[in-house]
């Protein structure tokens, strides 16, 4: 049997390298997603439309009030789950209408229970130029009071991160970085009419007691009043019996 033509093996040979090729292709399209997400099943969910609505509000009074942009990131292993900003859903906050800004970024990670990593959350507030760095890692760090921890990032990060853009304005109103959001309020267009005049406390508490003091009172004397007619009628009629006796007595003497 006459061996194989070199053309036959050189075919052959292209073939396996084919081969070997496509295997490493499907095994690292496979594989490649699931060490780049470190073995995460579940995606971090986005902000719902009610958070996102009216977190976008929010920050626009704010944004009226104190000149300065307010937004938030929330992100998963480098995907952007969920962006926004006063400018609106969507849109970011370091837009060329904000001079200045400043953003939460919450990085957070999930991993399925099968894997040996834990869940994970990195929370930064950055800003525009002339906010300084260590400024604004006192506002990080103000996000704790707020119970805005890790913990709270890990377990509802739409909500978390959408509560933290919201406390951005205090924050930097305390640290000074911003102008307070004045609060406004309405004069009156009319002055109030005086209220009427009250009584007395002890006679509005107490009153049940003095009536009915005031009855036994009442029916005490009636009964006295009774009392002195009846036993001025008694005298009467003991008198007149003691006078009718004396003149029959005085009748049968001879």
């Amino acid at each position: 049997m006459a061996g194989a033509t070199p053309a036959k093996k050189a075919s052959s040979t292209a073939g396996a390298v084919w081969a070997v090729v496509i295997t490493v292709v499907v095994v690292g399209a496979c594989v490649l997603p699931a060490i780049l997400n470190r073995g995460s099943t579940d995606f971090v969910p986005a902000p719902n439309t009610t958070e996102r609505t009216d977190t976008v509000v929010v920050l626009k009074r704010a944004t009226e009030a104190q000149d300065v942009c307010y937004g938030w990131v929330l992100e998963e292993v480098g995907r952007t789950v969920s962006v926004g900003s006063n400018l609106g859903e969507g849109t970011p906050v370091d837009d060329p209408r904000c001079l200045r800004w400043v953003q939460v970024v919450a990085n957070v990670n999930w991993t399925s229970e099968s894997s040996e990593s834990n869940d994970y959350a990195f929370v930064d507030v950055v800003g525009s130029r002339d906010f300084d760095r260590s400024d604004l890692f006192v506002v990080e760090q103000g996000l704790k009071r707020f119970g805005l921890d890790d913990k709270a990032f890990v377990d509802e990060p739409g909500w978390a991160t959408t509560r933290a853009a919201v406390v951005l304005p205090l924050l930097l109103a305390e640290q000074g970085l911003a102008d307070p959001a004045p609060v406004a309020t309405a004069a009156p267009d009319a002055a109030a009419a005086p209220l009427p005049g009250t009584s007395s406390d002890l006679w509005r508490d107490r009153w049940g007691y003095f009536a009915a003091v005031a009855g036994l009172l009442l029916v005490t004397a009636i009964l006295l009043t009774v009392g002195f007619v009846q036993r001025g009628r008694e005298r009467r009629t003991a008198a007149q019996a003691v006078a009718g006796t004396g003149v029959r007595h005085n009748r049968k003497r001879p």
